[in-house]
């Protein structure tokens, strides 16, 4: 599929994907050269910006940690808006998404993705003093506020029709929450963890009705860069192997992951099975 009718069909801005200047080539893969990735700044717990402007969360902790696994000195967070992260993405403005991305067929026709590193349920989050929301009902006519272009988005737009709910979209997750704590918004819909991580933070918060939607995330990197796919998976399926994901996942999205999780299960090949991308040679990750 092309890439611009991709983007087209899933609503995702180009306009977003101005935010940052940089332009990566094959040469910035270099050793000697810092992991460079594209995130959505905000989106907690996967990448909080603290006071000091430094970055922390999720997925800043398994970017650092990559990028030690790979010999790269260091690493460099571009922050990009969901919207146009798959646009940044191609204009080859940072070397790959490390915004936790959940993986479905057609982005994957655009897209090389990993194995998946940890699931994603979907849960609700509205104003500690607000009814409860226990089913979908609850929300019938409401007004529910979503990062733009996201799954979420997608999956409340498809219902939108069935239950009569308005969806508020916005730049970034955190403008979503916001809107809930102004009464702008009746409800927010993203991540399990990210909804539970907020709740837990903000005491006018909590967490509702969780959505299993029985998707997984990985990361994503461009068609034609299969050889750092392959080597970002080998550091992803160590990081498996010796707990370093289902540490970060109990830190940071509060779920302890069990001996059957996908946090800490290789998957054979490289990519994700079932998925357009999927190499299915066996291979077996050095972890020295």
């Amino acid at each position: 599929m092309h890439f611009a009718k991709f983007l087209e069909e899933l609503r995702f801005s180009a306009a977003g994907a101005a935010a940052t200047v940089l332009c990566f080539s094959a040469p910035v893969q270099a050793a000697e050269s810092p992991l460079v990735a594209g995130g959505d700044v905000g989106n907690a717990p996967y990448i909080i910006k603290n006071p000091d402007g430094t970055y922390d969360g999720f997925d800043v902790q398994m970017l650092k940690e990559i990028a030690r696994r790979l010999g790269r000195p260091g690493y460099q967070l571009v922050d990009q808006q969901w919207s146009g992260i798959f646009a940044g993405l191609d204009a080859r403005r940072f070397e790959f998404i490390m915004a936790s991305t959940v993986m479905t067929e057609k982005r994957a026709e655009a897209m090389l993705f990993t194995e998946a590193t940890h699931d994603n349920d979907y849960r609700f989050l509205s104003l500690k003093s607000g009814p409860e929301i226990k089913s979908l009902d609850d929300l019938r006519g409401k007004r529910i506020a979503v990062n733009q272009g996201n799954v979420y988005d997608q999956w409340l737009t498809a219902r939108a029709d069935e239950y009569k709910w308005e969806v508020a979209r916005y730049a970034k997750n955190s403008d979503a929450v916001q809107a809930v704590l102004a009464k702008r918004a009746d409800a927010n819909l993203a991540s399990a963890g990210a909804t539970t991580w907020t709740a837990v933070k903000n005491p006018m918060l909590k967490g509702g009705l969780v959505i299993n939607s029985g998707q997984t995330k990985g990361l994503a990197f461009r068609l034609d860069d299969t050889e750092l796919r392959n080597k970002v998976e080998d550091a992803i399926e160590c990081m498996k192997l010796d707990g370093t994901i289902a540490a970060l996942q109990e830190k940071w999205l509060g779920v302890e992951a069990g001996p059957d999780s996908i946090t800490r299960n290789v998957q054979a090949g490289y990519g994700e099975p079932g998925l357009p991308g999927y190499d299915p040679t066996p291979h077996t990750p050095d972890c020295a």
